[in-house]
């Protein structure tokens, strides 16, 4: 355990804040959610399950006060991995989901993304495998370490940039979805200048909060794909006997910050993501209302409300309408 007091006193204090905040925002959430006349969608589902998992990785080190648990280190880093599991499945979710492409690939379901869901969870259960030639034995001898011996060394180094190619790998792959969303979006973004004034206003913000969430998912993709590198090439500084009290304050530091990250990025995705609770007021001219319909047939018929769809959910109907000629 390479952890000092300081760390571990900001880290508890970090989940002991977020965790009853993370939760208040979840009941709310779903509460929102459960308003809807209609079923959830894919996106507003992993929403929660994603929200979940957060959770999960709660200040369960309250329990070691208590009780004795050898296996805590084993049980953070599965957390941990589960964690990381879903929040890449989710990206890539968010992401296919908001395409909106004239493909004949059937949106709003699980199985559509089985290649990516599959990709993501054999990287996982790799990194479960090599988590658990280590810790594993540790809980038998808690000073085994696989470093010692010079194949196992290689092993781990090996691994270690392994998966530092895989997390790269990855990011740029959701760097290039989010370029198409982004560029699809501009495109069907043409047609806003024949709508009502009222409707217009309404896309532009949609739109507006829409690429904010999306560079923000970006941003945390990086951070979190920097800070498992990071996690990844200390690891094994420590057991290369190397000086690294400068990398040790950074990496704690940047630790941190990656941790409150997650917490914030999720609040403003639920915040963003939510069914809105406004009324808009009809359009008076019922000549444009009744072409907009026409022309927009896949959005809903009347503006939203609280038992209708997500204001941002509602920009992959108006995206994946053809343009006007």
């Amino acid at each position: 355990i390479h952890q000092n007091g300081g760390f571990t006193k900001v880290w508890v204090s970090l989940k002991t804040i977020f965790f009853p905040v993370v939760v208040l925002i979840l009941i709310w959430y779903w509460k929102r959610i459960n308003l809807l006349c209609r079923a959830p969608i894919l996106v507003e589902k992993y929403v929660s399950f994603f929200l979940n998992l957060l959770t999960s990785i709660g200040p369960l080190e309250y329990l070691t006060l208590w009780i004795d648990m050898p296996f805590m280190i084993l049980l953070s880093d599965i957390r941990q991995g589960v964690f990381y599991a879903s929040l890449l499945s989710f990206w890539l979710i968010f992401c296919g989901e908001h395409l909106m492409v004239s493909d004949e690939v059937e949106r709003n379901r699980l199985r559509s993304y089985w290649h990516y869901l599959t990709t993501v969870a054999l990287g996982c259960f790799c990194l479960f495998i090599f988590d658990m030639c280590e810790r594993g034995v540790q809980l038998k001898n808690p000073f085994f370490s696989i470093w010692t011996s010079t194949v196992g060394s290689k092993l781990s180094l090996g691994f270690i940039v392994l998966a530092g190619i895989s997390a790269c790998t990855y990011f740029l792959f959701l760097c290039y979805l989010v370029f198409k969303v982004f560029r699809n979006i501009g495109f069907k973004r043409n047609t806003l200048p024949s709508m009502s004034s009222a409707r217009r206003m309404y896309y532009e913000g949609v739109i507006y909060r829409f690429k904010f969430l999306m560079m923000a998912t970006v941003i945390c993709a990086a951070l979190t794909v920097i800070s498992f590198i990071i996690g990844q090439v200390s690891e094994g500084q420590w057991k290369w006997d190397k000086d690294i009290q400068l990398q040790v304050e950074y990496t704690s530091a940047f630790y941190t910050g990656v941790y409150g990250m997650w917490n914030l990025y999720t609040i403003a995705l639920l915040a963003l993501y939510a069914p809105s609770h406004k009324y808009y007021p009809a359009q008076s001219d019922a000549i444009s209302s009744t072409q907009e319909e026409i022309e927009f047939s896949r959005l809903t018929t009347s503006e939203p409300s609280p038992s209708e769809p997500t204001e941002i959910s509602s920009l992959t109907g108006l995206a994946k309408k053809a343009a006007f000629d």
